[in-house]
This record gives structure tokens, sequence and C-alpha cells, in this order.
């Protein structure tokens, strides 16, 4: 079954390409997601006005994530955590990093935060923050114990 993608899926395609995969994944996944429209003529000259108001769109958030880069870049976010002889008492996680960003004003979605695992040690950690797809913004973040 032919499907025009109406967003980037992973392993399949990009936005506006048509694809075929197999009519159970475009009958049960893609399309009630809104992740695809099946292939027909009319669907494909509505895809041709959406990808155009698209590109616009990712522009905009593109220019707000570069914005956003540039006020992040110089930050470095501390934590003061439970701990006792190097370790803490728990973990600091992608959560705790997104709730010290906004108490600094800034408003970031945790699931953006690029930690490859909870941080479970005092000391220095680089992570990055994926804004938009093509903006990424490695931020500092020193975790030390609570007096």
């Amino acid at each position: 079954m032919n499907v025009i993608l109406l967003e980037p899926v992973a392993k399949l395609g990009k936005t506006g390409e048509v694809v075929s995969v197999k009519p159970g994944y475009a009958r049960n996944f893609l399309v009630p997601r809104g992740l695809a429209l099946p292939a027909t003529a009319s669907n494909m000259k509505t895809l041709e006005a959406r990808v155009k108001a698209r590109e616009k769109q990712l522009a905009k958030d593109k220019a707000s994530a570069q914005a956003l880069a540039e006020k992040l870049q110089d930050q470095a976010i501390d934590l003061s955590v439970r701990a006792g002889e190097g370790k803490i008492y728990g973990a600091v996680t992608a959560s705790d990093v997104a709730e010290a960003l906004a108490a600094k004003g800034f408003e970031v979605d945790r699931r953006k935060l690029e930690m490859p695992k909870a941080i479970k040690e005092l000391g220095e950690y680089t992570v990055s923050y994926k804004a938009h797809p093509e903006v990424s913004v490695p931020l500092k973040i020193v975790i030390h114990a609570q007096q």
C-alpha cells in the first residue's frame, strides 16, 4: 500500500514522501496517528499545500530554537542533592534538570534532554538539549551535595 508521509517517520521516510508499506501498518498505525494518508490524487494535492505551510512553521521553530540555544549556551546548572560519600541518594533525571532550568526562567521540554542515563554520582556532567532536529545545545550540569 502506498502512503504519503505527513510527518517524518524513523526508518521509513521524510515528510511528503510517498512510501510503500504493508496495509496493516498503514491502517493500524500510520493513518490513525496522523503520520500518513493513503496515496490518492486528491491527497497529493492537499499535501502540497500542507508542505508549504509546514515549511514556514519549521522555519519559525528553527529560529526560536536558535534563539533559545544562544541564551542557554552559557548557562551552568547547579543542582544541590542529598548525597553521602560521592553517591547520590536517588538519581538526577531529565525532569530534575528541566525543573532547574525552569527556575532560571527557561521553559524546556524534559523529553528533549539527551541524558544517556540517570546521574547517580556527584560531579560535572554535560548533557545535550535538542531544541530542534538541527539545533543541539550542550548544557553543563554541576551536582554537589547539600550542606
